[in-house]
């Protein structure tokens, strides 16, 4: 069964409506419109699963530029694994194929989420 590139999308909610909220300096430093994350304020967005490093990013609502997508997945990649996969050097590998070979037991994972590396183990 074919999947659209967000079928597989979830959502945040941030709700101060009865909070303080997030100094306005903070919500930027975060990129977070202050408006919708300071006092009293409300933000929904969607957000996505990275089927690279296995991350959660939300959606910025205010992003202007285009979110990176990996055509061999058929999905949209976080911003660090778009980095990373842009090395002539890059094997593609998901998440889930990585943890299958840990399981297995004869490799281990090292370094960051983004990039990987496969090590055998002694056996």
């Amino acid at each position: 069964m074919a999947f659209l590139k967000t079928s597989k999308d979830g959502e945040l909610f941030l709700d101060h409506s009865a909070s303080p909220g997030l100094p306005p300096g903070v919500a930027q430093r975060m990129d977070l419109p202050p408006e919708l994350v300071g006092e009293g304020g409300r933000m929904h967005a969607a957000t996505l699963g990275c089927p690279h490093c296995g991350g959660v990013v939300f959606l910025n609502p205010m992003r202007k530029r285009e979110r990176a997508n990996c055509f061999k997945c058929n999905a949209y990649i976080c911003d660090g694994c778009a980095a990373v996969m842009r090395d002539p050097n890059y094997v593609h590998r998901t998440f889930a194929e990585l943890a299958e070979l840990v399981q297995s037991g004869k490799w281990a994972v090292s370094g960051p989420t983004c990039n990987p590396i496969l090590t055998p183990t002694e056996k």
